[in-house]
């Protein structure tokens, strides 16, 4: 790294880069917004580990819930903040910086 140029891994964010955290993330950046129900679904876990990880997830201020009713019960819903979906993108590129480029000759 040269003199002045930006550090790559000043992206990186240990609060995403635990493995349930970081698949939140990327499952909210691409659906925009996904019910409560449907993440730990897709995680495959117990509501209350998904809770503690979306916790530390909103203290960090990278998601933030709505709450309605659907089909009369009270659902949750999450998305990611601006300030989330920022640190994603500065994470990935962090973890690309790690990973380098990929040589499809090796």
């Amino acid at each position: 790294m040269s003199a002045g140029s930006p550090d790559p891994l000043e992206g990186f964010d240990t609060t995403i880069h635990a493995p349930n955290r970081l698949r939140i993330c990327a499952l909210l950046d691409a659906a925009g917004e996904a019910e409560f129900g449907r993440v730990q679904g897709q995680l495959d876990v117990s509501a209350s580990v998904l809770s503690k990880h979306v916790t530390v997830l909103m203290d960090a201020g990278y998601v933030e819930q709505r709450k309605a009713v659907r089909d009369t019960r009270q659902r949750v819903w999450l998305r990611l903040t601006r300030r989330g979906r920022d640190a994603y993108q500065g994470h990935l590129a962090a973890l690309r910086a790690i990973v380098g480029p990929s040589d499809p000759a090796m």
